[in-house]
């Protein structure tokens, strides 16, 4: 049997490795991307069938809330540093800048709330990727992959530190990637982000706060 990461696809293959899956160490990661155990899948594993995307109605608006705007702005001034249009970049994130002091303060914040908002996210991209798929749209698509790959790590890096608390950065590191969000907690980043290919020097260290 071969399971495969949901996060950055490494096949963990019991023929090869000469040891069944289920017997892996609960605190096992995956070699490539540090993903937990439970981020694997059986290779013959049916995918589950995403509900019908909802019918698109012309006009249809929806209000996004400040910090929702901070973000889109802080992802679109990245994009414009990536095609070298450094003027557009200042100005959208002059925009999140301005968006993000607007927002309000989250409601009695916790680990466990952002672990939540984590997976409701998970759950929400098979009706994403599908109506993406739906109208051919091959870059809404990828962006549905990038977006579940670098969520799926988000939540499985909180729920390893509701398990494992500070310890789990001890004597390490955590490296993002500049492309695609992708998270890596270790002594240095990865040759390749397991998202989305770039080399390492992509990465950028995130240093503790004094």
């Amino acid at each position: 049997m071969r399971y495969i990461c949901q996060i950055c696809g490494y096949v963990y293959d019991e023929a090869k490795e000469k040891l069944p899956f289920a017997e892996l160490p609960a605190s096992w990661k995956c070699p490539l991307c540090g993903a937990a155990r439970s981020d694997f899948k059986p290779e013959a594993a049916k995918a589950e069938t995403p509900e019908a995307p909802a019918q698109v109605i012309e006009g249809d608006m929806k209000e996004l809330s400040a910090g929702q705007l901070a973000a889109l702005c802080s992802n679109l001034a990245r994009g414009c540093e990536k095609q070298y249009r450094l003027e557009e970049a200042e100005l959208f994130r002059e925009l999140a800048d301005y968006f993000a002091a607007s927002a309000p303060a989250v409601d009695e914040p916790s680990v466990e709330k952002l672990a939540d908002a984590l997976r409701s996210d998970i759950d929400q991209y098979a009706g994403v990727r599908a109506a993406a798929d739906a109208a051919s749209d091959r870059g809404a698509a990828r962006i549905c992959v990038w977006g579940e790959k670098v969520t799926r790590m988000l939540y499985s890096l909180v729920s390893r530190y509701l398990e494992e608390g500070e310890d789990m950065l001890a004597g390490t590191g955590v490296w993002v990637c500049s492309t695609c969000g992708f998270v890596y907690v270790g002594d240095k980043a990865p040759e390749l982000c397991p998202v989305c290919k770039v080399p390492a020097w992509k990465f950028e260290k995130i240093e503790g706060r004094a």
